[in-house]
């Protein structure tokens, strides 16, 4: 089962998406949107960006866990990950974007 993009839209009546492995795991998650275009124009900036490894930033927190980011090229964030244990497993989930985004379809879950 391949990856796919969920559509969302918050209580508060702004948008965001999700990047989901093909066992629903979420692997990206977006910033928060006023216009459901601006998510689906997010959407588009991870399928072009998620290929190139160096639009991702590996992180680790202050509380010794690892993350990335995902940057357009215009340096701005299109994409943040869960908290991972271990490099490896931070690693492991950029490889999965990597292999899930491009062509991943978008379901709308706002309606």
């Amino acid at each position: 089962m391949a990856g796919k993009f969920e559509i969302k839209k918050a209580k508060d009546g702004q948008f965001y998406f999700h990047l989901k492995a093909g066992n629903g795991e979420k692997i990206l998650a977006s910033e928060m949107y006023r216009e459901k275009d601006s998510a689906e124009n997010g959407i588009e900036s991870v399928k072009k960006n998620a290929p190139d490894d160096s639009r991702y930033e590996r992180k680790e927190t202050k509380n010794g866990q690892f993350m990335f980011n995902l940057k357009a090229a215009n340096h701005q964030i299109v994409g943040t990950s869960e908290s991972y244990t271990t490099a490896a497993a931070r690693d492991h989930g950029i490889e999965s974007v990597k292999a899930n985004a491009p062509e991943a379809p978008v379901q709308d879950e706002t309606a």
